[in-house]
């Protein structure tokens, strides 16, 4: 089976540091790849690169029918901006803020992209937005604005957002890091919920007791490079001694 996101040869530097130095990954319909790392361990940088809000050096990233080989980008600037739209239109984004817009309502929030992007009729993207307000446990908080939101609603809003656009991969940068202890499990709660339904979902995040329920594979990375691969057993019983040596320290930490 043919897997519905593949990385090969991802390569990205920022001035003389190399955030990644030849990172290969794939991710199946349907399951929930962790990436899991150090800070600077490049691991963001896959996620943002996936979404080209990052532009790679080289390599290749796919997305069901969508590629782009980085090293080869069209010299013409509308060639080059349809290769990478059609690329980020297969994925949607979770900030570790919320980056909700904070002059719209809830619902404003999330019918500006299928609206203005997508051109969905305002009364189908309202709809829409109204059962993914019930998803993600915020139904009646159409009319809220951001400000009058907890941190964790607002995250919850994010995601609800992002599904809104109805991506084939859903990736997910550390969405509890700017949450209160409180919070984070509401946020947690709702990812969850995605990957038992069956949403294609990455994650970068440190919470590792949440990434053992929920990760079919998990991505280890240190210096740029993936150090170790495999199932949820990665985080029980890691073979390698960096990774042994992260896990130990996160948990110590929690």
């Amino acid at each position: 089976m043919t897997a519905l996101v593949e990385v090969t040869g991802l390569e990205k530097s920022f001035g003389d540091h190399r955030v990644l130095r030849g990172v290969d990954l794939a991710v199946d319909s349907g399951t929930a790849t962790v990436l899991l790392g150090p800070s600077g361990s490049g691991k963001t940088t896959v996620l943002r690169s996936l979404n080209v809000l990052e532009i790679p050096d080289r390599g290749v990233v796919r997305i069901d029918d969508a590629s782009v080989d980085f090293a080869s980008l069209p010299r013409d600037k509308r060639e080059r901006n349809r290769a990478i739209g059609a690329l980020r239109a297969r994925s949607g984004m979770v900030f570790q803020a919320h980056n909700l817009f904070p002059h719209m309502t809830v619902l404003g929030n999330l019918i500006e992209g299928p609206v203005q992007v997508q051109r969905l009729p305002r009364e189908e993207a309202v709809a829409q937005a109204r059962v993914l307000l019930e998803q993600v446990g915020l139904a009646g908080r159409e009319d809220a604005y951001p400000a009058q939101l907890s941190g964790g609603q607002q995250q919850r809003v994010g995601i609800a957002r992002a599904l809104a656009l109805k991506p084939e991969v859903l990736l997910l940068d550390e969405p509890t890091s700017a949450l209160d202890p409180e919070l984070v499990g509401e946020v947690l709660a709702v990812i969850r919920d995605l990957a038992a339904e069956g949403l294609t979902l990455v994650i970068v995040t440190h919470e590792v007791r949440f990434a053992r329920d929920v990760a079919d594979q998990v991505l280890f990375l240190d210096g740029g490079v993936i150090a170790e691969r495999g199932g949820a057993e990665v985080l029980e019983d890691p073979r390698e001694e960096r990774t042994k040596q992260f896990l130990a320290r996160v948990l110590e930490a929690r």
